[in-house]
């Protein structure tokens, strides 16, 4: 009887510690009744959602073409070119010396170009653009896309309504008072939800895109042979010297 009188007590003591949890006594409910707290998800921030196009853009890979305006000058055509092995090429019309030529900005596998268009199509290797001879718009869908995406950039970001004829969302940047060389030129850069970019207002002109988005080549390739030499400079030549009268002097001659 002694045993089994034990036996009934422990049972009737188990009963009771289920029948009161750990933490009885405290006004928390049950685990299963606590609602977490919820986070803050306002929208995110200029800052935040140019990083985000820019890296969408970085992995995006296409051809299309766009317009490029430049004050006093007609329209020009930007072609581009992303290709899936990760080389690039944009055609840049009037792209050198004062708009009279067509270049080309190519890198593939065996390093960067920059091309002269035409029939006598030719590159010359490079390794970054002299500032004399960058056309500056290839930089949108390529290194300046690193810039965009890092947020310690000594940039300042600020949503911006687009460029007449740009659809996308649009950022408007300016390099901040502590950066004494901009990494790129301030102005205005827009892009579609899946990071293709769909225009941009800097000091290269007004960019458009104008045509409908294409899928990527395999590969790009160079527009002509590699020469040795420089590439052209956007500027245009300088006039050459204006003739002399025949039998004239060019100079005065000297007093004796």
């Amino acid at each position: 009887m002694g045993g089994r009188r034990v036996r009934v007590l422990a049972a009737v003591s188990a009963a009771g510690l289920l029948a009161f949890p750990a933490g009885c006594g405290s006004d928390r409910p049950p685990d299963s009744e606590v609602s977490p707290t919820p986070l803050a998800a306002g929208p995110p921030d200029a800052r935040n959602a140019l990083a985000g196009r820019a890296a969408a853009a970085k992995d995006r890979r296409f051809t299309a073409a766009y317009t490029l305006a430049r004050p006093g000058g007609p329209p020009r055509t930007i072609t581009v070119a992303l290709a899936s092995d990760g080389g690039w090429r944009v055609d840049v019309g009037g792209g050198a010396l004062g708009g009279t030529v067509d270049v080309a900005i190519v890198t593939v596998r065996a390093g960067h170009y920059e091309c002269v268009l035409g029939t006598a199509a030719s590159c010359v290797q490079v390794g970054a653009l002299p500032a004399a001879a960058d056309p500056k718009v290839q930089h949108v869908f390529t290194d300046w896309l690193d810039v965009f995406i890092d947020r310690r950039a000594a940039v300042s970001v600020a949503r911006a309504q687009p460029p007449p004829g740009v659809t996308g969302d649009c950022f408007s940047l300016e390099p901040t008072a502590v950066s004494l060389i901009g990494p790129l030129d301030p102005g205005i850069y827009c892009f579609a939800a899946d990071g293709t970019v769909t225009g941009a207002r800097a000091g290269f002109g007004t960019l458009v895109l104008a045509s409908q988005v294409g899928p990527p080549p395999p590969t790009v390739t160079l527009p002509g042979p590699v020469v040795p030499g420089d590439p052209p400079n956007t500027a245009a030549p300088p006039p050459p010297p204006t003739p002399t009268a025949a039998g004239s002097p060019s100079t005065p001659p000297s007093k004796r």
